[in-house]
């Protein structure tokens, strides 16, 4: 990594009340490295400048690390990233705060051999790389409520991630959904749903990402109730016939 863009990284890291240690900073590199040499073979991101990559991908992931942190303990927590693609915002979120336990949830095969490559060189410990389609986990008994925290910055509606992230999540545990400037207009559609679905939106954060003239919604849903057991639905349906009531 460049010292300019180094210097982007700490820089807008503390912007946003996160100080960098030189462990994680090389870490952030190796990642930047491996993203930009696997993205020639794989399409992986369609940001092409480290900038660009640092700005919109790294900082923006680690946004939510505070908002976290104000809810929860992050230490020896489990965070499922739903829908992790090329590790966001679940890697950076792991390089700020190594304790955690991570899952990383992806049904792209091609993504998945990445994050699979990019833990192994980055020595991270206690993360798992999991291929498959979240209504599946959500029904599997080894992932169903097992998990502290849900995250996700996949692009669907939040009754479709409400759908794919609640039912992995135990009783008192939270649901973050990273969104953009409509975010009202969604979450009003899909309340009645997330309620069903056994959750209950506590507080949206707004977050400003450094550099860029742009604002970041985080949604913190709090699992207040079992899932009812017919949810997920089968493979499909949630994006298919996203629930409103």
């Amino acid at each position: 990594m460049l010292k300019e863009d180094e210097n982007i990284l700490i820089n807008g890291a503390q912007k946003m009340g996160i100080s960098l240690h030189k462990e994680q900073i090389k870490k952030f590199s190796r990642f930047l490295e491996l993203l930009i040499q696997w993205n020639q073979k794989i399409n992986l991101t369609s940001l092409k400048t480290p900038r660009e990559i640092i700005i919109k991908h790294f900082l923006d992931s680690i946004s939510c690390v505070k908002v976290i942190n104000k809810y929860i303990d992050t230490e020896r927590i489990s965070v499922i990233d739903v829908g992790a693609g090329a590790g966001f915002p679940g890697m950076p979120i792991k390089i700020v705060c190594p304790s955690i336990k991570l899952s990383l949830l992806e049904a792209r095969k091609k993504k998945t051999m990445f994050l699979e490559k990019a833990t192994e060189e980055m020595n991270f410990q206690q993360v798992k790389i999991l291929n498959g389609r979240a209504e599946t986990f959500g029904k599997g008994a080894d992932h169903r409520e097992k998990y502290d925290i849900a995250i996700s910055r996949a692009v669907a509606r939040l009754s479709v991630l409400s759908e794919y992230c609640l039912p992995l999540i135990r009783l008192g545990g939270l649901f973050v959904a990273q969104k953009g400037r409509s975010y009202k207009e969604e979450t009003e559609k899909s309340l009645k749903a997330v309620q069903v679905l056994g959750g209950e939106l506590i507080r949206v954060e707004s977050v400003r990402i450094p550099f860029i003239n742009q604002k970041r919604y985080l949604l913190v849903i709090k699992k207040i109730k079992d899932t009812p057991s017919e949810y997920p639905r089968k493979v499909g349906l949630p994006q298919k016939r996203p629930l409103y009531f």
